[in-house]
């Protein structure tokens, strides 16, 4: 859920792990018996927590109908001595579209919409700006599985200590333009998720977190569980960011990650899946509706690759259990991830009060351990070797130098001679080769120490022309999935070129908690670019590659979420200024 906030810097976290050893191996049991599973998980999340420098967790592990194991590990509320536990309730981010998913396919069954008639017809002030012509209609459905070509964000007023209703934004995305054509692209939307809610406000004629409890948490019995800008009550948890307290900031975007819940609450949702949408004796879906949800929307869409989502679900098949369905989540501070094996229905979900990239590896493994138990299988951790690599030779380097859009930002990669050196946001990387021939990172820490962090250590990359684009490929456990463009340089406009130079906001509201700090526009190797900081998430440049379109239009270089972005010039009170995700940027 958290916006622009790249998780590179916490893919590099390098902490000392304090936990002992992992217990004794069993690979064999009986069929259902889990107590190995808490004692292995416990060891595993123990180790995790203090390795990655994370408060409080909860977890819970669902067998079918009946939860097998829930417990919470350190604190909710360190300075009040107060435990995590499977009761604690955190921000769960954008599990929540789930929720407002379910609820739209409710409608749906209904007969009260359609989700493939253009979202016009049920939220008739909407209106967006393409330059596409001919483009396949914005519909619930290409919402809801992220091919709408909306764009991902309006930053501005997103996260504040006062945010404005989330039905205005129907109105301020009058003047902006779709990032993409529909259908075209998988790339991320909360804004679209967010219509979908107040969508669901006008065909109901109900406030949306009014409408979420009486048709869906209600029914489900989620006792702790509702819709809220912020997190609050006695059972809620803190934030924290290594290990110092933080202000979790209310959400303005409520149907795209505002819903607060528990690891219990959760677990009914998880059952309600797999017991074909009943719940207590109640058919919240049809059983044909859940099936829906869970196929493959995306399967001709090519610039895709291997990426699989279904009706809010991502989906993957990539553990030799069967397929898995999906949604993580991140507010500011609060991390979450609820995973289905849904042919074993076994399902995990996993909240924790604090940022950091153990969720995978946890939700990963107790899948397979929960799978291999409940049928009697082998359960086999295995470590992940070490990958020698080498330095790109000169064919290797002519291949992969040159210049991307990712969505972590502006990639400068260029060629030494010796090999590939490459520069993401001031943080400098190596690219080496793989044994399997794809390619690799190095980061140099602290700009002179080569390490190869195990997150970073399992991801190949590769580049393939996709429909008549240079894509850039992440593989990773199985996986593989498009994360950016190799890019050329556009002419800079004259117009923009006087542009170049240092920009203020002018339009941030009091309590924002997400302030862009030193923005710029700037030419960087033929390229426009804009340039910002957010110090208070220690992001000290965040570049993004621009093509201009026309004297007073560019858009963010590349495919996927936070590309294809529009900054337009607007005219206000004799000032020229730059609007981009909500912001207006005046030059100083």
């Amino acid at each position: 859920m958290k916006s622009r906030i790249p998780v590179f810097l916490g893919l590099l976290i390098v902490l000392s792990a304090c936990a002992g050893g992992p217990p004794p191996r069993r690979e064999t049991w009986q069929p259902g018996d889990y107590r190995y599973l808490q004692t292995y998980l416990s060891w595993l999340i123990e180790t995790q927590m203090d390795k990655q420098a994370i408060e409080g967790l909860s977890i819970a592990i669902v067998d079918d109908q009946q939860v097998v194991w829930s417990q919470g590990f350190g604190y909710a509320d360190k300075h009040r001595d107060v435990p995590a536990s499977a009761e604690t309730v955190y921000r769960v981010g954008s599990i929540s579209k789930l929720f407002t998913d379910t609820l739209v396919m409710q409608l749906a069954e209904q007969g009260k919409l359609d989700i493939d008639r253009a979202l016009q017809r049920y939220l008739p002030n909407f209106s967006i700006k393409s330059r596409f012509a001919d483009t396949a209609a914005i519909t619930p459905r290409n919402i809801m599985s992220h091919h709408s070509g909306l764009p991902g964000d309006l930053v501005n007023g997103m996260w504040t200590q006062h945010p404005r209703p989330f039905g205005q934004l129907v109105e301020q995305l009058k003047s902006e333009y779709v990032s993409n054509p529909a259908n075209t692209v998988f790339s991320y939307s909360n804004l679209g998720v967010t219509l979908l809610g107040t969508m669901l406000e006008t065909v109901s004629a109900t406030p949306f977190s009014v409408y979420a409890d009486q048709q869906l948490l209600k029914p489900l019995g989620m006792r702790t569980a509702r819709f809220a800008p912020g997190l609050e009550g006695e059972l809620a948890s803190k934030s924290y960011r290594f290990g110092d307290e933080k202000p979790e900031a209310p959400l303005r975007d409520m149907p795209a990650g505002g819903l607060n819940a528990s690891v219990l609450d959760l677990s009914r949702f998880m059952t309600m899946v797999f017991a074909g949408g009943a719940s207590d004796g109640r058919q919240l879906l049809k059983p044909q509706t859940v099936a829906a949800m869970l196929k493959p929307q995306n399967a001709d869409v090519p610039l895709d690759a291997g990426l699989k989502v279904g009706l809010g679900w991502m989906l993957r098949d990539n553990l030799n259990i069967g397929p898995i369905a999906e949604h993580g989540g991140a507010t500011l501070y609060q991390f979450s991830l609820l995973s289905l094996a849904t042919d074993h229905k076994i399902g995990v979900v996993v909240l924790s009060n604090s940022p950091n990239q153990a969720l995978q590896k946890i939700n990963n493994t107790a899948l397979k351990l929960a799978v291999a138990i409940k049928t009697g299988q082998a359960f086999r951790e295995t470590e992940t070797p070490a990958i020698e690599t080498r330095a790109p030779n000169a064919a290797e380097q002519s291949q992969f130098g040159g210049h991307y859009a990712t969505m972590l930002g502006y990639v400068d990669a260029s060629n030494t001679g010796d090999g590939i050196s490459a520069d993401l946001n001031g943080n400098p990387l190596d690219i080496v080769v793989r044994p399997d021939g794809r390619f690799g990172i190095r980061y140099w820490l602290l700009g002179f120490i080569p390490i190869q962090p195990e997150e970073l250590a399992e991801v190949g990359l590769s580049l393939k022309e996709i429909a008549g684009r240079r894509v850039l490929l992440a593989h990773t456990e199985g996986q593989t999935v498009p994360i950016g463009e190799k890019i050329v340089p556009t002419a800079i406009p004259a117009a923009w070129r006087q542009r170049l130079g240092d920009y203020r906001i002018v339009n941030l509201a009091d309590g924002d908690a997400i302030v862009p700090e030193h923005c710029a526009l700037r030419e960087r190797n033929g390229f426009l670019v804009l340039e910002y900081a957010l110090p208070s998430f220690d992001i000290e440049k965040q570049t993004w590659a621009l093509k201009p379109i026309d004297d007073e239009q560019a858009i963010t270089h590349g495919l996927g979420r936070g590309m294809g972005d529009t900054l337009r010039v607007v005219k206000m009170d004799g000032r020229e200024l730059i609007a981009y995700s909500g912001y207006l940027l005046q030059k100083q």
